[in-house]
């Protein structure tokens, strides 16, 4: 470097403007064929299941060996949120079998619109900022007496509308879930995903010594969707969404909820949740609509 004379100020040259970009980019079925309660898509094998168990398992290790980039906020490695509340249904029509040898009646006037306690567990692993895999763990069942209009012809049953009905359902749903977080801001964080549920399903009324009851275990694939909305330092806008809709069928498993972090570790949200979906075949027809008041608990770590 030359020597300035003294006296002499040194002339700096400015450094060139830069540009920042702040935006974060943006990111068969035979109908006639599908037997069970509520069916809300095409039912696959259930050994479908295991294989996307270990094809999870098997991508862990490849997640982790490619971190995304680090932001402000930290990710915990796990997650476990407790959630529980009140369920009422608004709809519950079966008709099983779906012909004239089958009569089509309302559960809900059977069972009574609610509420019932209902609960679910969530367990959540993030392998990084990105990539993450969610299992669900959400049972439910009711059993209630009431009364039925007419003669109700169910699953081989025949039921008289002069006696006390006693009817079960059932809608146990255990999922296990990939999702992906493309959009990742202070304020606010989007993910998207696919989820495998297992359902296991079951409706059956009694009556006296005549019984009859149907049965439904199969595995569907849903479509996942979050958003994590940051309204204040400690206050958050949670939205989830699993869901699917095709052919004869739909479901959607969909809730809102406010939550607050109480520290690093600890949070708690409280919302609203929907359950929606059913079938229209042959087989089967069966269509249900549930609300949920929720509260939770929030453990990371």
């Amino acid at each position: 470097m030359g020597k300035l004379d003294v006296g002499t100020d040194p002339v700096r040259e400015e450094d060139p403007p830069r540009s920042w970009n702040n935006h974060a980019p943006d990111p068969t079925m035979d109908p006639h064929r599908v037997p069970g309660v509520l069916r809300c898509m095409m039912t696959i094998r259930i050994r479908i299941l295991p294989m996307f168990l270990v094809s999870s398992l098997l991508a862990a290790p490849l997640l982790l060996s490619h971190p995304s980039p680090g932001t402000a906020q930290a990710i915990p490695r796990l997650a476990v949120e407790l959630e529980a509340g009140p369920v009422w249904q608004s709809r519950n029509e079966i008709q099983i079998p779906n012909d004239p040898s089958g009569t089509r009646f309302s559960l809900e006037e059977v069972a009574g619109s609610g509420p019932w306690p209902s609960g679910r567990v969530y367990v959540t692993w993030n392998l990084n900022r990105r990539h993450s895999l969610r299992a669900l763990l959400a049972p439910f069942s009711i059993t209630e007496t009431g009364a039925i209009p007419g003669e109700v012809r169910f699953a081989g049953g025949t039921f008289r509308p002069d006696r006390p009905v006693e009817a079960t359902y059932q809608f146990n749903s255990w999922r296990l879930g990939y999702r992906y977080r493309f959009l990742d801001r202070e304020d606010l964080s989007l993910w998207v995903g696919f989820t495998a549920k297992l359902r296991d399903a079951k409706v059956e009324l009694r009556q006296e010594e005549t019984s009859a009851r149907d049965t439904d275990l199969g595995f569907v694939p849903l479509l996942f969707l979050a958003a994590d909305k940051r309204l204040a330092p400690r206050w958050r806008l949670l939205l989830d969404f699993d869901g699917l809709a095709g052919g004869p069928g739909r479901a959607f498993d969909v809730a809102l909820k406010l939550g607050y972090d109480i520290g690093d570790r600890w949070g708690i949200t409280a919302g609203y949740r929907t359950l929606e979906g059913g079938a229209d075949v042959e087989s089967v027809y069966s269509f249900a609509w549930l609300h949920y008041g929720v509260v939770s608990a929030v453990f990371r770590w």
